[in-house]
């Protein structure tokens, strides 16, 4: 798994690595039973405060993504991948109710918007 923090994003690093880890559970890069990597190793391999990475596992296992397996490390549950995929949906309506409200905000018409919107639907379902 290859993470990406974007320090001048506005989103806090540890919401971006929760994303991050919740989109690779969504996809099937991490799958039920499989072990995120370390604290440590991640917090080496991104070049955050390891306080950073344990927030962000701490997140994920108060929305019931990952159990801490005492001596082995954190898991990823078995509702894992129906949470991820979930909250990866809701993401994708925010970002598009976002989208549609500056595209009003810049007088858009609706037939353009639809027009716009039938062209990318076109375009990234081929």
């Amino acid at each position: 798994m290859f993470f990406q923090i974007e320090s001048g994003s506005g989103v806090p690093i540890f919401e971006q690595i929760c994303r991050q880890i919740k989109y690779a559970i969504a996809q099937g890069s991490f799958k039920s039973g499989d072990l995120l990597p370390s604290v440590r190793e991640l917090a080496g391999t991104l070049a955050v405060n390891a306080n950073t990475i344990a927030r962000s596992y701490r997140e994920l296992q108060r929305e019931g993504i990952v159990i801490s397996v005492r001596g082995t490390g954190m898991e990823i549950t078995k509702e894992a991948k129906s949470i991820c995929v979930k909250e990866r949906k809701r993401l994708a309506q925010e970002n598009l109710t976002g989208v549609l409200a500056e595209a009003q905000a810049s007088e858009l018409s609706e037939s353009e918007i639809r027009a716009w919107m039938d062209r990318e639907i076109r375009r990234l379902w081929k």
